[in-house]
């Protein structure tokens, strides 16, 4: 299994519910130049445990450990391809704003060869952050996979198909004791067609209240995500994640009151387009302007290739750049309480259809998000 970056991973052993104090912890030992393991991951691979993980860097973003060919050269490729400097296409533009931000790559000075994707940490302006891995989709392989590798993964969860994606890991927040709860791949992996419900709605709920604040700006983010799946035909997503986050500490927001006041049908999974635009304002996207394309992307033995790679210092600019950015919107823009993220990109492959598998999960999952409002 693949783990995912930004945001946050965490692989729990058994028990599968854990619970641990909001306290900080002790100061962790620094690994690579003062970064140290990502404390609130949810799923994927740990650093220490596993043969990659995932760093914190002490400028507040992400460090994803490269996989092995061809995992870890494929997504950093799909990176590089989402955020080229100069290119302006639309498709790629668009899913910018339902991506963790892209750096460039990192390495350490006592470890040049040992590479890193920089990544946004999506959690990091949360004070207690909630936070939920999905899987999407009907195959949790590619078309490239050996038997041995479909098998396995069928054997993992064998309703994957049917219900379209699968719960990898959570970590709620309780108000009553100031803990978190945490629920590993087990649980996820425990839920039925007829508890799936009833699984999911445990992230939204706090030992005091449902947050269907959160579950409908949520719904609002995965519509936005399917809209642009719906129109593109260029790209099919296998092992791919969808990470949810939201703010644990009950605050009054514009968000959530609009919310409120425009209550969101079931009809919408399929009516996207009627999502009032009130709301679709503030959850806009954010398109850069950019001049002439001379971008190309082939597939290569399953690998992504371009035409160049993303300049480390051109990362750090852009990194400083959207601080810059964020400063300067304080104070005159409602933030959004709730971030949804793709997350795992090292089995995406090119396309001439609609990648359906995926679709039929966001529709599924969007399905059962309104199940959970509703009731």
């Amino acid at each position: 299994m693949d783990s995912s970056v930004a945001l946050g991973r965490l692989e729990l052993a058994r028990p599968l519910v854990t619970r641990g104090s909001c306290l900080p912890e002790s100061a962790q030992s620094a690994h690579l130049n003062g970064c140290v393991p990502l404390s609130h991951q949810v799923a994927g691979h740990k650093y220490g445990v596993d043969k990659v993980g995932i760093l914190q860097h002490p400028d507040g973003t992400v460090l994803k450990q490269l996989q092995p060919p061809p995992r870890g050269p494929r997504e950093m490729q799909f990176y590089s391809m989402v955020y080229a400097e100069d290119h302006c296409d639309p498709c790629l533009v668009d899913l910018q704003a339902h991506l963790p931000k892209y750096y460039g790559t990192w390495s350490s000075p006592d470890a040049p060869t040992d590479l890193y994707l920089k990544l946004e940490d999506v959690t990091r302006r949360f004070q207690k952050p909630c936070i939920m891995d999905v899987k999407i989709g009907q195959k949790s392989y590619d078309p490239f996979a050996s038997q041995e590798k479909r098998e396995q993964q069928i054997r993992k969860y064998p309703l994957m198909e049917e219900i379209g994606f699968l719960v990898l890991g959570m970590r709620v927040y309780k108000v009553s004791s100031d803990s978190f709860d945490t629920y590993d791949q087990h649980y996820g992996r425990g839920l039925v067609k007829d508890t799936i419900k009833e699984g999911l709605s445990k992230f939204f709920y706090n030992d005091d209240i449902l947050r269907k604040d959160a579950i409908t700006a949520s719904i609002l983010k995965v519509q936005k995500i399917l809209q642009w799946f719906e129109g593109q035909s260029r790209f099919n997503f296998y092992a791919s994640s969808l990470l949810f986050v939201y703010e644990g500490v009950c605050v009054p927001s514009l968000v959530s009151q609009t919310l409120r006041e425009s209550p969101i049908a079931p009809e919408a999974c399929e009516q996207n387009n009627n999502i009032d635009q009130s709301l679709s304002t503030m959850y806009s996207l954010h398109k850069k302007g950019c001049g002439r394309s001379h971008y190309q992307a082939k597939q290569d033995n399953g690998v992504w290739s371009s035409s160049q790679q993303p300049n480390s210092n051109r990362g750090l600019a852009r990194l400083e750049e959207d601080r810059k950015e964020s400063k300067s919107e304080a104070g005159q823009e409602t933030v959004s309480d709730v971030e949804v993220k793709m997350i795992d990109f090292a089995h995406v492959f090119p396309s001439d259809v609609p990648d359906q598998g995926y679709i039929y999960g966001l529709k599924n999952l969007l399905k059962v998000l309104h199940q959970i409002l509703e009731e």
